[in-house]
């Protein structure tokens, strides 16, 4: 990935740094590792970041370093891709995998899919997720190929520009057709995995939207979008209301299941491209084991 400037007037007799900083958005901390590695330059010629502007000068930047990876085996684990480029690898994740390796996985997750991937078109790249999905939640995530993307994206998670939107079914049926669950969520004391209502939690704010009701089944189809990002945020906010996550186990008792999981998949997800600064919209469907929940409460209406 390569970005480039043309400098202005506006430009001319400021440092090169300014513009890296401000004008390409290059955080201090990347701004140092292209400078070690020669990867900045002015006018086709690498340059230092002190280096003063004048007007017309051609900057460009090579934002693909040389950098240590972690070493995550390569397995061939079946990664769904919607979409690829020079800086975003997005998938829609399956139900039952785990995005990134940790103690209790160590293998068999996303990210050993993509090393391997990315092995087979002869690419070593160190795998970053940007988003994450609990293992039982099916739906979209993103991994940026550099440290650029992949902190213009947590950017616009900060400034709420990085939106996600999910589709649910919940048992029980909400008393309006939308809604707002403001309530902050903490760390269940006492437990490395359960979240819970406190007053000393986090802020966390879901917006939903009663798509369709079964009542027959008492359950209903939602769509959430989320103005936080918290661990297990749905499945909290909405046991918290009366109204859990159809097929989560973890947070309520739910019983006669037609799913072998919590019925949630992350839809939509909407961000400004780290490359082309435009706005893109990436969608995953609803899966098959989703659909057929849907597809028998629908015929028993």
């Amino acid at each position: 990935m390569i970005l480039e400037h043309k400098a202005d007037i506006s430009d001319a007799g400021r440092p090169l740094k300014y513009i890296l900083k401000g004008r390409l958005q290059i955080s201090e901390r990347l701004v140092k590792k292209l400078k070690f590695q020669n990867k900045i330059y002015v006018n086709s010629e690498a340059v230092h970041v002190n280096y003063i502007l004048k007007e017309n000068d051609q900057i460009r930047v090579e934002l693909e370093l040389e950098e240590d990876c972690e070493y995550i085996e390569p397995q061939d684990i079946p990664i769904d891709i919607i979409h690829e480029d020079n800086c975003l690898l997005v998938l829609n994740k399956q139900s039952g995998t785990v995005v990134h390796p940790t103690s209790s996985h160590p293998d068999s997750t996303i990210a050993n899919g993509i090393v391997y991937y990315l092995k087979g078109k002869g690419i070593s790249k160190k795998v970053r997720p940007v988003s994450r999905l609990d293992r039982e939640t099916s739906g979209i995530i993103i991994f940026a190929k550099n440290q650029f993307a992949q902190e213009a994206l947590i950017r616009q998670m900060k400034a709420k520009i990085f939106e996600k939107e999910y589709l649910g079914i919940v048992q029980g049926i909400p008393p309006s057709n939308a809604g707002t669950i403001d309530l902050p969520i903490d760390r269940k004391p006492g437990s490395i995995m359960l979240r819970h209502i406190s007053e000393t939690g986090a802020p966390s704010v879901t917006h939903y939207e009663v798509m369709e009701s079964f009542p027959s089944h008492n359950a209903a189809l939602l769509r959430f979008k989320l103005e936080t990002g918290r661990t297990h945020q749905i499945r909290v906010h909405c046991q918290a209301m009366g109204f859990p996550i159809y097929g989560d186990t973890l947070y309520s008792e739910n019983t006669g299941l037609l799913i072998s999981r919590q019925a949630l998949h992350s839809h939509i997800t909407k961000i400004v491209h780290p490359e082309t600064r435009k706005e893109v919209i990436f969608n995953a469907e609803l899966p098959q084991d989703i659909k057929a929940v849907l597809e028998i409460m629908r015929n028993s209406l």
